[in-house]
């Protein structure tokens, strides 16, 4: 985690932010290797997203969804301020994201821990590294806080060897949480887990999210894992220069229960929009791969 520049923020101001995306592009310049630059030749630049434009409103639990190599991770990581946009801004409650801050938390999906420290541990270095002025015993119950928020008793001291990969993606959660940020930031942090602790997992996210109300923007592949958590679906269409190609509102009410959820009338028409618009787009690619080929 790197030192944010940003240190006067208070634990104690949670408000949630309203995040606005505005005609957000990345293209990746080409590249030229050693031989083809003898034979003066080189790659072509690849533009990952173009034109994004996506206001994203306070307390509001947003999902972005679409075919794999669409830019979804490139986006969330312009979000956290981890990359620079070609064109366009990024801005937080009218300000401009210039890279990291304690105003965003970020969930990854490889827990990204630091193995030599404990549970208690790694949630701590965050917390110092955001609030380095708070006394030292106001850290602690921080800390403390937070891994009973997410169920971690008893596994305070224990490494991150020693964990499963659903506590370990607790502790990210943890961790994320624990610097109080006004938005939230999850990057498919249930993709490589079993499908029983990722169902277990999702409902402790929904459970968090009734508490906190953050500002929540998650990467997925799944159609039932969005419309499980979201208030609104964001689908993109397949790369090269994805773009947003529809917003959906998800009208269930909260708390939800993902046994009952399929029973709302809205639920089945949006998953087959959803799984229309997955399976246009994911056919599109692999018919392209084809033609590359031959």
């Amino acid at each position: 985690m790197q030192p944010y520049s940003d240190t006067t923020l208070s634990p104690e101001d949670t408000t949630a932010a309203h995040l606005s995306i505005q005609q957000v592009s990345k293209v990746f310049p080409g590249q030229s290797r050693w031989l083809d630059k003898l034979q003066r030749r080189t790659s072509a630049d690849f533009v990952a997203i173009a034109d994004i434009d996506l206001d994203i409103t306070p307390n509001t639990f947003v999902s972005i969804i679409g075919p794999s190599g669409c830019g979804k991770s490139t986006l969330l990581n312009i979000m956290a301020g981890l990359s620079t946009p070609t064109s366009g801004v990024v801005m937080v409650n009218g300000r401009p994201i210039t890279g990291p801050g304690p105003d965003r938390g970020v969930i990854f999906q490889n827990y990204a821990l630091m193995p030599w420290m404990t549970v208690a541990q790694n949630i701590r270095f965050a917390v110092e590294t955001v609030y380095p002025k708070l006394p030292r015993a106001e850290q602690k119950a921080i800390v403390h806080e937070y891994i009973t928020l997410v169920g971690l008793q008893g596994a305070e001291r224990k490494h991150p060897h020693e964990l499963s990969g659903g506590m370990r993606q607790r502790v990210g959660i943890a961790r994320a949480l624990a610097i109080k940020p006004q938005i939230l930031l999850m990057d498919e942090p249930f993709g490589a887990l079993d499908a029983l602790t990722r169902g277990f997992l999702q409902d402790e996210i929904e459970r968090i999210w009734e508490q906190q109300r953050q500002t929540v923007i998650l990467i997925t592949h799944s159609i039932e894992e969005a419309l499980l958590l979201s208030d609104r679906i964001v689908m993109m269409t397949r790369g090269p220069a994805a773009r947003v190609a529809q917003v959906l509102d998800v009208p269930f009410s909260r708390p939800r229960k993902r046994e009952t959820l399929d029973q709302h009338p809205a639920y089945h028409a949006l998953k087959a929009a959803m799984e229309q618009h997955l399976s246009y787009e994911t056919r599109a690619v692999e018919e392209s791969r084809v033609r590359t080929r031959r």
